[in-house]
């Protein structure tokens, strides 16, 4: 038969995602998934830039024909200080946070314009209509 003689070919898995844990932060990041993988693109949605800091766990994509391509599609959620209720989104980095809530759009932090405080320049305001 034609396939007697055929030499089966060995193929590793590897699953369509993956999680794993920061080694190397930033964008291209480095990530432990069962061994170090380095230079893997962090994609996010438009208009929005993040880069993934040592030790976050990371959900990982692997793209390409043979999987061969992965990537950073997002890390893990951890609990945020407050509760949020649905449709709510909050966006945080370091200190500071960004809340839609369902009643109004709060703001946690120092609050620049054009790299000014805002409280700096209300008080130059009020001293020019004064």
């Amino acid at each position: 038969m034609w396939t007697t003689g055929r030499t089966a070919q060995k193929r590793s898995y590897t699953a369509g995602a993956d999680s794993g844990r920061v080694t190397l932060e930033g964008d291209p990041a480095g990530v432990y998934l069962g061994g170090e993988r380095r230079w893997l693109p962090v994609y996010s949605p438009g208009g929005y830039y993040w880069k993934p800091a040592k030790d976050e766990q990371v959900a990982v994509l692997h793209m390409g024909t043979e999987q061969e391509a992965p990537c950073v599609v997002g890390r893990i959620q951890e609990e945020p200080e407050e509760e949020l209720e649905a449709g709510e989104v909050l966006l945080s980095g370091g200190r500071a946070r960004v809340k839609l809530g369902k009643y109004g759009l709060e703001l946690k932090g120092t609050i620049y314009v054009d790299g000014k405080e805002l409280k700096e320049l209300i008080r130059e305001l009020i001293r020019e209509l004064l």
